[in-house]
């Protein structure tokens, strides 16, 4: 369901199915996290296209979401090369207010820092542009069974994928969760952009 501009009672729903949802995966007891991690590592390697692609994006886990690293440490050993979010908000050069750079090797330590939200993201300089990436792993905080996805509110990557839209290249946009962050339907408004697919485990 799909409205152009969503009414206050609305968007107060999203903010409370946002904080139920986060609540809800970070109930999630480490054991529970680490065997989601690595159910959906090996998913992902089961893609069809997995072996021919290169460049692959993803995230830091925060907050209680799934984590893709023993995913990209598999990808990272098998010749792929994995970039990561840095946030740059009011950035001149990146109006989008992220930017794509290479993740630190995992035996790498002291190449990180936290940003303005507490979630780590690596000091690399070398950066790709996100319609050149092949693969892009997007975090999310809910979804149902039509596609809709909920983010986190700040919109990052909805106008990412916005802008990747109109590229005549454009990366695979998975959407990942665990599956408690399911519901059984998502209004979304007009600036809410698709994923390709979704994986909740």
């Amino acid at each position: 369901m799909t409205c152009e501009s969503l009414p206050a009672s609305e968007l107060q729903h999203r903010k409370q199915l946002r904080t139920v949802l986060r609540k809800r995966r970070r109930a999630l007891t480490p054991q529970q996290q680490r065997q989601a991690a690595d159910k959906l590592s090996r998913t992902l390697q089961k893609l069809p296209q997995i072996q021919r692609i290169h460049h692959i994006a993803a995230y830091v886990a925060s907050d209680g979401e799934i984590d893709p690293s023993a995913f990209l440490n598999w990808a990272q050993r098998n010749g792929k090369t994995v970039w990561l979010p840095v946030v740059c908000d009011n950035h001149p050069l990146y109006p989008l207010g992220m930017r794509f750079v290479a993740a630190p090797q995992p035996k790498q330590r002291g190449h990180w820092q936290r940003n303005r939200y507490g979630i780590a993201e690596p000091r690399s300089r070398q950066q790709i542009s996100a319609k050149k990436l092949d693969l892009l792993l997007l975090p999310l905080v809910g979804f149902d069974r039509q596609g809709n996805r909920l983010g986190m509110g700040g919109g990052y990557y909805d106008r990412l994928l916005h802008r990747l839209n109109f590229s005549v290249r454009r990366p695979a946009c998975i959407g990942i969760a665990h599956r408690c962050q399911q519901v059984p339907q998502l209004i979304s408004a007009s600036w809410d952009q698709p994923v390709d697919t979704i994986i909740a485990v």
